[in-house]
């Protein structure tokens, strides 16, 4: 779809006025005015709604903030939901049936709004045990069905346990642990850039050194991309899926407009509404914190976001921008090969902080990769 942003106008802009219309973020226009230009309002509407879904907030209705937008309109029994393995269906209605199903105990995934095959297992499940028909399809009769139950169960973030339990589960040792670790962007998309300096380049020696880093531990460490090629998001988080993956690491640098903006950012699966990965949120601080305590750059903090890349993995997965190429501060630090080892070191160490769940742990900033080292070692014999 084309994007679309402020001075726009034709039927596209229409359609996306009538959306935030419906959603009560626009006031309902006067009949006998047909607005159909994208004018400051609009942008704003569309500024509180991707603030609202966790979104990056431009104004600008790109793909991601019009499939957005489009899925805000469903709700649950408005439409037959059904696994469709060529085109899953997506929506607020599915988020609200993978909510409900997991409430009642039945483990639908993380609730990301996709209709998939552990949706499917799951609603199974419950109209088997509610004497439906066994058809994973909810329809009407299952729509009653929950509405039927709603006194009995509501709230809890059982999904969400299970991934703090999996983690609890896997031990403090690193060793067997397999990473998925993303470096932005790739092949002819060079990121952001500055001069001759790309963030593609940046990133795929970061991913290299932490890479290395993480083998000598006794990690299992895969790239979701080489030199020449790259991967959308939605394939990136489908690769960590098949493979297996414990987490999943994406590396970004930033740009700004304002060669001020500078800074390290760390972000995880949420919707803003309090809906989170628990696991991804407290990796995302760790990570964070360590970047803040050990290099010197500005901390802007942890945040939620429902990116394809942190919303489609099943596994807990966070995303680093490491500073912006635009400011020089941080550009001196990011084009310095000793400083991209210390960021690695520092990533790894935060990974390993997450495993220890709290024992033997040592203050931000002091733990060290021959402390892990060590730490293995020890745990190991």
């Amino acid at each position: 779809m084309l994007v679309l942003r402020r001075g726009d106008v034709g039927p596209a802009v229409v359609e996306i006025r009538s959306t935030l219309v419906a959603l009560e973020l626009l006031p309902v226009p006067d009949v006998s005015v047909r607005e159909t230009a994208f004018d400051v309002t609009v942008e704003q509407a569309v500024r509180a709604f991707q603030q609202r879904r966790g979104l990056i907030t431009d104004g600008v209705v790109g793909p991601a903030t019009f499939r957005a937008l489009r899925d805000a309109t469903y709700r649950l029994g408005g439409r037959p939901l059904a696994y469709l393995v060529s085109q899953p269906i997506t929506g607020d209605d599915v988020f609200a049936l993978q909510e409900r199903l997991l409430e009642l105990g039945y483990d639908a995934g993380r609730p990301d709004g996709s209709f998939g095959a552990q949706t499917e297992l799951a609603l199974r499940s419950f109209q088997r045990d509610y004497g439906m028909v066994v058809d994973g399809i909810c329809g009407p009769a299952t729509v009653r069905a929950f509405r039927q139950l709603s006194p009995m169960a509501r709230g809890g973030r059982p999904v969400f346990l299970r991934e703090q339990e999996r983690v609890r589960e896997a031990g403090p040792l690193l060793k067997g642990k397999r990473i998925v670790i993303d470096p932005g962007h790739g092949g002819p998309d060079r990121g952001r850039t500055f001069g001759e300096v790309t963030e593609a380049d940046l990133m795929w020696d970061l991913a290299r050194r932490l890479e290395g880093q993480m083998v000598a531990t006794g990690m299992e460490a895969l790239l979701t991309r080489g030199l020449d090629n790259c991967p959308d998001e939605a394939t990136r988080a489908r690769f960590a899926n098949e493979a297996a993956a414990d987490l999943f690491l994406s590396l970004h640098v930033d740009a700004n407009h304002s060669p001020l903006a500078q800074g390290v950012a760390c972000f995880h699966f949420g919707t803003g509404n309090g809906t989170t990965s628990t696991v991804g949120e407290a990796l995302a601080g760790f990570i964070q914190r360590e970047l803040a305590a050990r290099t010197g750059m500005h901390d802007c903090r942890t945040h939620p976001r429902t990116w394809d890349s942190l919303r489609m993995t099943r596994c807990p997965a966070v995303r680093i921008e490491v500073g912006y190429l635009t400011n020089a501060h941080d550009r001196a630090k990011l084009t310095d090969p000793a400083f991209r080892d210390l960021v690695a070191e520092r990533i790894l160490i935060a990974v390993k902080r997450l495993y220890l769940l709290g024992e033997n742990d040592q203050p931000t900033g002091t733990f060290t990769f021959e402390d892990i080292l060590r730490h293995e070692l020890a745990k190991a014999e």
